[in-house]
């Protein structure tokens, strides 16, 4: 019945799936040591913190954002939903994410998780047959169902979304942070060729 009400809301932003899940719920975290986060990631972990409260939190809440605490979730999760099969329009409800950073152990290294409350993701029928998205899923090793535990294959593909997620929110943050979006935008995103002068 709740289909037929539109209560279950699907591919619709909508507070119920924010609060009461839709799917696979996962929270995906790590701790990246401070070495890693100055090295790597060419940035701080203060520098880190300061701009996940300040962008995915108090940024996302002024503007009214609904499930979306994050710097681009739905990026990661289309991805990864073209490349297995998914229905690329659960990305509204999928992609709802609250990113969290916070320093650790004494201020040295940065704890970054990831709090996806409906992801909805499938292992077989409709696109996960196609072959290339058949290839992909087979490579992660949750190709059609588990038959030891029914629902253990798509359990695993939430939990690789998120970890996806994951490292696409550590990554963006970081170049953010650091100064390095625009400029990378600048060097490889964007031709220093009239266009309107190359000839065809």
């Amino acid at each position: 019945m709740m289909d037929i009400g539109n209560f279950c809301s699907d591919k619709k932003p909508a507070a119920v799936n924010w609060i009461e899940g839709r799917g696979k719920s996962v929270v995906c975290e790590a701790i990246i040591n401070g070495d890693v986060v100055r090295k790597v990631l060419k940035t701080s972990v203060e520098s880190l913190v300061e701009l996940n409260m300040l962008k995915n939190l108090t940024g996302s809440a002024m503007a009214g954002a609904l499930g979306g605490f994050n710097a681009h979730a739905s990026n990661i999760v289309t991805a990864v939903y073209i490349a297995t099969g998914q229905d690329p329009a659960q990305n509204v409800e999928s992609s709802h994410c609250i990113t969290m950073m916070e320093a650790v152990n004494g201020g040295k290294d940065l704890h970054v998780s990831v709090t996806m409350p409906s992801i909805e993701v499938g292992t077989v029928g409709g696109g996960t047959q196609l072959a290339s998205q058949s290839a992909c899923l087979n490579l992660l090793g949750v190709k059609g169902a588990s038959k030891e535990s029914p629902g253990a294959n798509s359990i695993l593909l939430a939990t690789i979304v998120a970890g996806a997620v994951l490292a696409g929110e550590l990554s963006l943050m970081s170049a953010l942070a650091a100064g390095q979006l625009v400029k990378s935008h600048m060097k490889y995103n964007r031709s220093s060729k009239d266009v309107s002068k190359v000839s065809s």
